[in-house]
C-alpha cells in the first residue's frame, strides 16, 4: 500500500475510533507511534521526554506512587495507552540500589566473565533471566547492553564490558540485548560512545579519528544494533572530539540515525545533559533530571518548539522514537506484572554462565583438577569463608539476603562506596567436595600464618581479589592489600599453590611462575562459588578464553601513566576540574585495541586475547576459505584428549592485501566427547577486514591470509584467498 494512501486510512481511522485503538490497529510500530503522535496534546508531548531518578533523597522530587526504587521513572499518558518507563540499571542483575526496595535479585557474573564463555546463546539466556526477574518487580526498561571496548584495563568498569574486540562485543552484546526483549522489556546500548575511564569521565575528551573510531568502538555497537535491536541507546558522560556525547551531532545524528538507521531513541545518562541544544544534536529524553542544572527537557524546550519550527519537529521525532520503542518490544500489550522470583532456576543460569567463562590461565604438571583424595587443604585470602566479590556502582546486584559482607571505604554519605561480596562461599563449596578432608581457612590478613598453613597443607588455595567500581579507576594493575606479596609467600612454601583470582580485568603476576595453577574467576556471581569449586575438582572441563589481553606491565600499554591522575591513583573525582577539558588521544592507537596494539608493536602479553586452557586437548585443521557471493571459512575440530569438553574456534585475519594485520573475524564455542570431531562454518563480516574511508567501508584488492588460533597470538599455518575490490555501503 501506498504511504500516502495509509496515512489518509490511518487518519479516517482516528476520527471513527480514537488515537488507542487505531494505533493498537496498526500493522507496524512506526505507524502506532504517527498515529499517537499526532494526538498528543502539548503537555503530552513533553511528558515522554524527562524523567526523574526513581530513589529517594537524590534531588527535590517527589516519586510516584506506581514507580519502583530504581534508577528512572518516566510517567506514562494513560489517555493514549502508553505505560509509564519505569527503568533499572541491569548490567548485570536488577540492581540492588543498596536495599532500598527491600528485595533481591540473581547476580550474573561479570561482563568479563560472560565475555569469556565466547556463547552468544549463553548471553541470550542471561539476557532472558535478567529481564524476567525485572518484569517481575515491575520495570520495563533496563539499562543494559554495555558494549564499550576495553582501550585501558585500569578502567573502573571494566568489569561491566565485554572485551575489546569489537565483533566478540557486538556478537555477545546483541545476544544479551535479544534476550532482554524477547520478555518484552526495553534494553539500552551503553555508553555511546568512547566510554573508557572514569577519571574526569564528566570532562575527558576521547580524540579519535572518524576511521579509527568506526572500525573499532562504534563497529561493536553497530553489530550490536543489529542483532540485537535495541529500543534505546544511552549516551555517555564524556566528551568525544571536544563535543559531549550526549550532545554530540557526529554521534547521535550522523552515525547513529543516518549512516545506521537507528529508528528508537537516545536516552542520557543521568546528569549528562547540559544545554537544550542537545535535542538538536540527536539527544531524545532526559534521564534523571534532577541530577541536572536544570530540566532542559522540560518547559525550556516547550519554549522552543512553541517559538522555533525545527524545534517542533524535533518534539515529534522524539515523541516518536520513544513510543516507536514501546510498541516495537511489546511494553503497551505485555505490561509488566509483579510476581514471586524463581531464584532457584536462575541461579542456575548465573551458575552455567560463570562455569562457562572461568579461564584456567595456568597448569603447570596437571595440578588441576584436584583430587578428591586430598587430605589437608588450606584455603587463603579473599573473603573466600563468606562470599565471593562483585563490581561497585550501579551495576550492583545482591540477593534477598544482601551482601554477605560490606567493607566500608570511607564517607558518611547514605551511599558512599563500598566493597560488597555475594552470598556464595568458596570454603563452604570446598568442605561440601572433600568431606573427609581437613580444610582449613587463614584470611591472610598475616603472611606468617597463611605461611604456615600453606606448608601443612596437600594444596594451598589463594583466593585473591582485585575490586573495580563505576566512579573510580585503579590507580595500576597490581592486586591490593598486599596480595601480591602474600601469594609468593604461600607458593614459596606449598609449590601446590593455586591461585584463584576475582578481579574485575587485567592483573599483573609477579608471582606466576611459583604457582601452580592459576583459575580466572572474575566476579562470580550469585553461584559463583559451585562454579569454582566445579572447575577445581573437574567436575567441569574448564572452557572460557579470555576477552581481553594481560598485559606484562603497564609499561606495554599506550598510555602507561592513566590520562588525567597525575600519578595520584583513583583519590580524585569524577567530574574533573570545573571549565578544563582533558584530552585523551586515542589516535595513538586507534583501531588497534588491545591485542591488535601488541601485534602492531610486536610487544609479547602475560595473556593474550583468546587464551586459555582445559583439561583436555583440542586441534583444529583443514581450514578452508572461499570468497564468492559472501566470505566464508570452514574448518574441523577434534577432541583429542581423554575427557568431554568445549573449545573455542578462533579465526583471524593475519595479513590484508599484503600487509600485517591480526584481527578476529570469526569464531564458535564447540562441545566435544573425547575423539569426536566436528565440522564448523564461519561467515566473515566483510567489515572486518575493510577501512572506513569517506563514508564508506571499502575492502582493497589484493592477497589475504587467514589462521585459525589458540589466541590472537598463537596462529597456525596461514591460507590465502585473493579478493578483489568490494565497498560495503554503512
Amino acid at each position: 500500500m501506498c504511504p500516502i494512501r495509509r496515512t489518509a486510512i490511518a487518519m479516517a481511522l482516528t476520527v471513527l475510533l480514537g488515537a488507542h485503538s487505531v494505533a493498537r490497529a496498526a500493522a507496524d510500530p512506526d505507524t502506532r507511534a504517527a498515529v499517537i503522535v499526532r494526538q498528543m496534546t502539548p503537555a503530552e508531548r513533553l511528558a515522554l521526554l524527562h524523567g526523574i531518578m526513581a530513589i529517594p533523597f537524590v534531588g527535590h522530587v517527589t516519586i510516584p506512587p506506581d514507580a519502583v526504587y530504581g534508577a528512572g521513572y518516566v510517567p506514562g499518558i494513560p489517555r493514549l495507552g502508553i505505560p509509564a518507563l519505569k527503568e533499572s540499571d541491569a548490567s548485570l542483575g536488577v540492581a540492588y540500589v543498596n536495599g532500598l526496595r527491600k528485595d533481591g535479585a540473581t547476580a550474573l557474573p561479570s561482563g568479563m566473565a560472560m565475555a569469556a564463555s565466547w556463547d552468544p546463546q549463553l548471553l541470550y539466556a542471561g539476557g532472558a533471566m535478567i529481564a524476567g526477574e525485572a518484569a517481575a518487580k515491575g520495570f520495563n526498561v533496563l539499562l543494559a547492553g554495555g558494549s564499550n571496548l576495553m582501550r585501558d584495563p585500569r578502567n573502573g568498569r571494566t568489569f561491566e564490558y565485554l572485551g575489546e574486540d569489537p565483533w566478540l562485543t557486538g556478537t555477545l552484546a546483541g545476544a544479551a540485548v535479544s534476550g532482554i526483549q524477547s520478555q518484552h522489556v526495553i534494553s539500552t546500548l551503553k555508553h555511546f560512545a568512547l566510554n573508557d575511564q572514569e577519571t574526569d569521565r564528566h570532562s575527558y575528551s576521547a580524540d579519535i579519528s572518524d576511521s579509527a573510531a568506526r572500525e573499532s568502538d562504534l563497529l561493536a555497537f553497530e553489530i550490536a544494533l543489529e542483532r540485537g535491536h535495541a529500543g534505546a541507546v544511552m549516551c555517555a558522560y564524556n566528551r568525544v572530539n571536544g563535543a559531549y556525547a550526549c550532545g554530540n551531532g557526529y554521534l547521535l545524528d550522523r552515525v547513529l540515525k543516518r549512516d545506521w538507521g537507528f529508528r528508537g531513541w537516545v536516552m542520557s545518562d543521568w546528569g549528562a545533559v547540559s544545554a537544550l541544544d542537545f535535542a538538536l544534536a540527536g539527544l531524545d529524553q532526559e534521564s534523571g533530571a534532577q541530577l541536572d542544572r536544570q530540566v532542559f527537557f522540560g518547559e525550556p524546550l516547550a519554549r522552543a518548539a512553541q517559538q522555533d519550527p525545527v524545534y517542533a519537529a524535533r518534539v515529534a521525532d522524539m515523541d516518536r522514537r520513544i513510543l516507536r520503542s514501546i510498541f516495537a518490544v511489546g511494553l503497551d500489550t505485555h505490561p509488566a506484572v509483579v510476581h514471586p522470583i524463581d531464584f532457584a532456576a536462575d541461579g542456575a543460569v548465573a551458575e552455567r554462565l560463570e562455569r562457562a567463562g572461568i579461564v584456567l590461565l595456568r597448569n603447570r604438571d596437571r595440578a588441576l583438577p584436584l583430587s578428591d583424595s586430598l587430605e589437608r587443604v588450606a584455603v587463603i585470602g579473599g573473603y573466600a569463608d563468606a562470599g565471593v566479590l562483585s563490581g561497585g556502582g550501579s551495576s550492583q546486584v545482591q540477593g534477598p539476603g544482601g551482601p554477605s559482607i560490606v567493607v566500608p571505604l570511607g564517607g558518611g554519605a547514605r551511599f558512599a562506596p563500598a566493597i560488597e561480596y555475594q552470598r556464595s562461599v568458596p570454603l563452604q563449596a570446598i568442605e561440601a567436595r572433600l568431606p573427609r578432608a581437613q580444610v582449613v581457612f587463614r584470611d591472610g590478613r598475616y603472611v606468617s600464618q597463611a605461611v604456615q598453613a600453606a606448608r601443612w597443607a596437600d594444596v594451598a588455595i589463594v583466593f585473591a581479589t582485585q575490586w573495580m567500581s563505576e566512579g573510580h579507576d585503579v590507580p595500576d594493575l597490581s592486586l591490593p592489600d598486599g596480595q601480591d606479596a602474600l601469594i609468593a609467600a604461600v607458593a614459596a612454601a606449598n609449590p601446590h599453590t593455586i591461585v584463584v583470582l576475582e578481579t574485575g580485568g587485567p592483573v599483573l603476576m609477579p608471582w606466576l611462575q611459583q604457582t601452580a595453577a592459576v583459575l580466572e574467576a572474575w566476579y562470580p556471581g550469585a553461584r559463583g562459588a559451585d562454579a569454582i569449586s566445579a572447575v577445581l575438582f573437574g567436575d567441569q572441563n574448564p572452557s572460557g578464553r579470555l576477552p581481553v589481553t594481560f598485559p606484562l606491565s603497564l609499561a606495554q600499554l599506550p598510555r602507561p601513566m592513566l590520562p588525567g591522575s597525575g600519578g595520584m591513583g583513583p583519590q580524585y573525582s569524577d567530574r574533573g576540574s570545573p571549565g578544563q577539558t582533558l584530552h585523551v588521544d586515542y589516535d595513538i592507537e586507534g583501531a588497534d585495541v588491545g591485542y591488535r596494539w601488541f601485534a602492531r608493536t610486536h610487544q609479547q602479553p602475560l595473556f593474550a586475547f583468546g587464551y586459555g586452557l582445559s583439561y583436555t586437548r583440542f586441534e583444529t585443521h583443514d581450514l578452508k576459505v572461499t570468497a564468492d557471493r559472501a566470505l566464508s571459512a570452514t574448518c574441523e575440530v577434534v577432541n583429542t584428549g581423554s575427557r568431554a569438553g568445549a573449545d573455542v574456534v578462533q579465526l583471524y585475519l593475519v595479513s590484508a592485501a599484503g600487509h600485517p594485520e591480526r584481527r578476529l573475524v570469526g569464531y564458535q564455542r564447540v562441545q566435544l566427547q573425547p575423539g569426536q570431531s566436528q565440522r564448523i562454518s564461519l561467515t566473515v563480516d566483510p567489515r572486518l577486514i575493510a577501512e572506513f574511508r569517506d563514508g564508506a567501508w571499502r575492502v582493497a584488492p589484493g592477497h589475504y591470509r587467514w589462521a585459525l588460533g589458540t589466541s590472537a597470538l598463537d596462529t597456525g599455518a596461514p591460507v590465502d584467498t585473493v579478493l578483489g575490490p568490494r565497498q560495503i555501503r554503512p
